[in-house]
């Protein structure tokens, strides 16, 4: 893990071929695989774009301030509880939420678009929140940020799409396996993001607290996932399978990559830095194992689900079989 740790010293620079090139990878190649039309038709689901952004702005911080407020007697330090309100500010990932919605065959567009969405918004509404709900102030360089996510996402994803649209016939003919190049993607952001988040030597706290926190997030991000799964398959809101798939991911994800420069910049020179930063760095990493291992079940459930829908063509009958 030494090898790895985001310095000068780790030979494969994750914080150049994991938060610039990957990233630009996974979105380059979601704009070749993604056929355009699709891409077209996730920019109207207001309804999803909603969920999701009002989730991961509103909801999510709401329930994590009740949850906050829960353990104010509990014995976990008070930087760690800080911590948790961070993590509930935290803007949506540009990458993990993408690579497991395509895994699971749910809604890839959607999840491209809202995860875009939600990075961009969080610049402006994360240090809001944080400032609302924790304290401190300090400029967060929009600009900066701006470009970042233009380079690694939205250019990406453009030049995907103008390849695929001059190269369709061969792309199609060829079978290029998008999927596992996705996958090979995915599996060393997974293993860097370990060893980064295990190789902060500055952290110092209890490990019994280290340990509650660890499966308090892992707590958490079960239990939300379970809740948007839930919620998102109320026949009013008119969401697909596909978009319960994008959603139990893109809505319970949080940004590291984003997070902790935000972080270092509100409170930079603050004592417990390190320590409020905990609960992201332990966020993360679940973020994408509990995601992986769900994917096989969610995939499971979503081709069944499509399957029952041609045998129940009737929306009422069809909302009927989603509820059991």
């Amino acid at each position: 893990m030494q090898y790895l740790r985001t310095n000068t010293r780790g030979f494969l620079k994750p914080e150049v071929t994991v938060k610039y090139i990957g990233v630009s990878i996974i979105f380059f190649n979601s704009g070749l695989s993604l056929k355009t039309e699709k891409l077209t038709a996730a920019l109207c689901q207001v309804n999803v774009h909603l969920f999701v952004q009002c989730f991961t702005f509103i909801v999510i911080p709401f329930l994590l301030h009740i949850v906050v407020l829960l353990l104010q007697t509990s014995p976990l330090e008070a930087h760690l509880l800080d911590g948790l309100r961070l993590l509930s500010c935290m803007p949506p990932p540009v990458s993990s939420a993408v690579l497991l919605t395509k895994a699971a065959g749910g809604n890839e567009a959607a999840a491209i678009f809202n995860s875009a969405l939600g990075s961009f918004l969080g610049v402006f509404i994360t240090p809001a929140l944080i400032l609302a709900t924790v304290g401190s102030t300090a400029h967060v360089p929009a600009s900066a940020i701006f470009l970042q996510l233009s380079s690694t996402v939205v250019l990406p994803l453009i030049l995907g799409q103008m390849l695929r649209a001059a190269y369709k016939r061969k792309l199609e003919r060829n079978r290029i396996p998008f999927g596992a190049i996705g996958s090979i993607v995915l599996l060393v952001v997974i293993y860097t993001t370990f060893c980064d988040t295990f190789s902060h030597r500055e952290i110092h706290v209890e490990e019994m607290s280290l340990v509650s926190v660890v499966m308090l997030v892992i707590v958490l991000q079960a239990g939300l996932m379970m809740l948007v799964f839930a919620v998102s398959k109320c026949s009013f809101l008119g969401l697909q399978p596909a978009d319960t798939v994008a959603l139990v991911f893109c809505c319970t994800h949080k940004s590291l990559t984003l997070g902790i420069p935000i972080i270092k910049i509100i409170f930079g020179g603050y004592d417990g830095l390190s320590v409020i930063s905990i609960p992201l760095l332990v966020y993360h990493p679940v973020q994408i194992l509990l995601g992986g291992l769900l994917v096989p079940t969610v995939k499971a459930w979503l081709i069944t689900t499509e399957r029952f829908r041609y045998m129940y063509p009737s929306r009422q009958r069809f909302a009927q079989f989603l509820q059991v």
